[in-house]
């Protein structure tokens, strides 16, 4: 594992074209080019599986697959996106296409959510800071996804518009390939929420939601750490439970208000001060900064399934 992590940028757009297609990426090079280092790459092969001198030969297996298997599939078949699937399911071919299945299936059935899916679109929830990123990665190199759902007021938006911005933060978060290698942490932050914000989504929107981060995104959730949960988080969770696989359900950690116990999974080095921690002030506006400077005005996606068929 490298010694330094960078920090994502939150305040200034990539100069350049790349301003763009940070977001929505342009077509990509004829042939894939590795950004992992050597010691990601290593951890890459110990976790993953993944063996850098097989890995376009990784690639070809489930491309074929697909035209074999599923020749109507509408997806992507680029090296760079179908690497994310195999990350995702430790390079076995039959659950990488599983996951790439259930992705599609998804924006499908849940047209409400994917459709016209695009910064702009979110913006009034970026803005409001229901979610942000924060800046540094912990020492295993993993994002924090940082998510503040008693900032949001049931009566001014449906909460479909959150899970359009959660699905968008997620497809800009995995881009980097050290993200698909370290995958992600969650830290949520129930301060505010009450009874009008935990019974509006309902058990069959929450099984959605599941469904989404667990069984149909190529994205590593290496952990969900729950702080300042109210009295009636049982009853949230209890919603929740039913729908997760017993291996993500261990990954739930609930501190309440101990920031102590926070800082035993999250190092305060990476957290702002009102978590305890030693890095700048959170600024929730910066994500939706970051998502705004890097819009592009086409409404295609980055898992439009009609961009690189053949």
């Amino acid at each position: 594992m490298a010694d330094h992590h960078e920090s994502i940028d939150l305040h200034s757009p990539p100069l350049g074209r790349g301003a763009e297609s940070d977001w929505f990426p342009a077509p990509p090079p004829p042939h894939y080019v590795c950004t992992l280092t050597p010691a990601l790459e290593a951890k890459a092969r110990d976790e993953l599986q993944e063996k850098p001198e097989w890995r376009l030969r990784d690639v070809q297996a489930l491309r074929d697959m697909i035209l074999k298997e599923q020749p109507y599939l509408r997806t992507r078949l680029d090296d760079a996106f179908l690497l994310r699937f195999l990350r995702a399911r430790k390079f076995d071919y039959d659950r990488a296409l599983q996951l790439l299945m259930k992705y599609q299936a998804g924006r499908k059935a849940w047209p409400e959510v994917f459709q016209d899916l695009k910064p702009s679109t979110v913006k009034h929830v970026l803005e409001l800071g229901f979610l942000t990123v924060l800046p540094r990665p912990d020492p295993h190199g993993r994002y924090i996804l940082c998510l503040r759902p008693g900032r949001w007021k049931p009566n001014d938006y449906p909460f479909v518009d959150n899970v359009r911005a959660l699905y968008l933060t997620l497809e800009k978060l995995i881009q980097p390939e050290e993200a698909q290698v370290n995958g992600i942490v969650i830290l949520a932050d129930y301060t505010g929420v009450g009874m009008s914000q935990a019974s509006n989504p309902g058990p069959f929107l929450a099984k959605k939601v599941v469904s989404i981060l667990q069984d149909g995104f190529p994205i590593r959730i290496k952990a969900v750490n729950i702080i300042n949960e109210p009295r009636i988080f049982k009853g949230i969770f209890a919603i929740i439970k039913p729908f997760l696989k017993e291996k993500m359900a261990e990954r739930y950690v609930l501190h309440g208000s101990d920031l102590r116990s926070l800082h035993t999974h999250i190092p305060r080095s990476v957290l702002p001060p009102e978590y305890g921690g030693t890095a700048a002030d959170l600024d929730l506006g910066a994500w939706a900064d970051c998502c705004w400077t890097a819009r592009r005005s086409s409404s295609w996606s980055s898992a439009s399934p009609t961009r690189w068929r053949a």
